[in-house]
């Protein structure tokens, strides 16, 4: 099916009506339409998420301090109604929080067990996740900072446990592929003793035509210096997009050779290549619904559906360990394609 996204237009106008009626209508009425706008939250982006969003608001000027000395005025009715507008203004932004995306059914559900990221969430410890990868990690095709696949997930998991100390690191750089990435995983990873390492991998080896045993020697070492940190890791293969699947073997072998190394070292594989394929193939969602113009990159449609699903599976991991299932690190629910 094609998502279809009717509030993109209605929002503006709803959210005009309600400042409108905000400075009209008693106070009281003012709650309601919080809740109308909180109904919002899992509402979807646009499909014109691929062209530019809207830009945040220039830098507003930073609050003059009132005098210590003087007594504070008492907000009065109009100031009041200023601030339910606000938060109604607020929750109409938080349709930006999740976008109407479907586990698919094609697919394992299931990134495997996180122990270290999970036991720590779940004891309410300091957490570091580091994205580590390429241009779609460093988020190119999205429309904003905000919208890039790691500042999603860090959203995600910052809204599901508000008073943990979640940090998402972005260690994303266009053009690279394993060579490249080899060279500064010491320094840019390993160094920062992440708890969890998210490692995109192996597009740019099937579109320079690099040599897959060479890609598999690099990323085996690298996920096992990786281990031997102590951090949980996740290999994500390459996206389902017209660049990559005009080279269909290239790319099918890259799945297949990731998920060979998942099952070696015993880590996750986020197959992301196959989530893709069912978006477009079992979901009739159109290609560039969810891949930008130039073929190869998400939109921020894309990003936050990645995100999403990723996100649902760390927090699953942690539920499974606060009701006391300490799944082993190394069973896998994601397998070999």
């Amino acid at each position: 099916m094609r998502f279809a996204f009717p509030f993109r237009f209605a929002a503006g106008r709803s959210l005009r009506a309600v400042a409108a009626l905000v400075l009209l209508a008693p106070l009281s009425v003012v709650p309601l339409c919080a809740q109308t706008g909180q109904a919002d939250q899992h509402a979807a982006l646009s499909s014109g998420a691929k062209t530019e969003a809207t830009k945040p608001d220039a830098a507003k000027p930073a609050a003059i301090e009132a005098d210590a000395a003087s007594p504070q005025p008492q907000p009065g009715v109009a100031a009041k109604a200023l601030d339910k507008v606000k938060q109604v203004a607020k929750s109409a932004s938080d349709i930006f929080h999740r976008v109407p995306c479907h586990q698919p059914t094609g697919v394992p559900n299931s990134t495997g067990s996180l122990p270290h990221v999970a036991a720590k969430l779940a004891a309410g410890k300091p957490v570091v996740i580091i994205a580590f990868g390429s241009s779609s990690t460093q988020g190119y095709g999205s429309s904003a900072p905000e919208f890039t696949y790691p500042n999603r997930l860090a959203a995600q998991l910052r809204r599901q446990y508000p008073s943990a100390d979640i940090t998402v690191l972005n260690r994303g750089k266009g053009g690279e592929d394993a060579p490249e990435m080899m060279k500064r995983l010491q320094t840019e990873v390993i160094d920062m003793h992440p708890d969890m390492v998210i490692w995109q991998v192996g597009t740019n080896a099937v579109l320079r035509n690099l040599d897959p045993s060479e890609t598999a020697k690099q990323v085996e070492d690298g996920v096992a210096r990786i281990q031997a940190d102590g951090a949980d890791i996740v290999l994500v293969d390459p996206q389902y997009s017209p660049r990559v699947t005009e080279r269909p073997e290239s790319a099918r072998g890259m799945v297949k050779l990731l998920g060979r190394i998942a099952a070696l070292r015993h880590v996750g594989i986020f197959p992301r290549f196959e989530v893709m394929r069912e978006w477009h193939e079992k979901q009739a969602i159109p290609i560039d619904d969810f891949v930008i113009a130039d073929g190869l990159h998400m939109n921020d449609w894309g990003y936050a559906c990645f995100a999403q699903l990723l996100g649902d599976d760390i927090i699953r991991s942690v539920g499974a360990i606060k009701i006391g299932v300490n799944v082993p690190g190394d069973v896998r629910t994601y397998r070999p394609m």
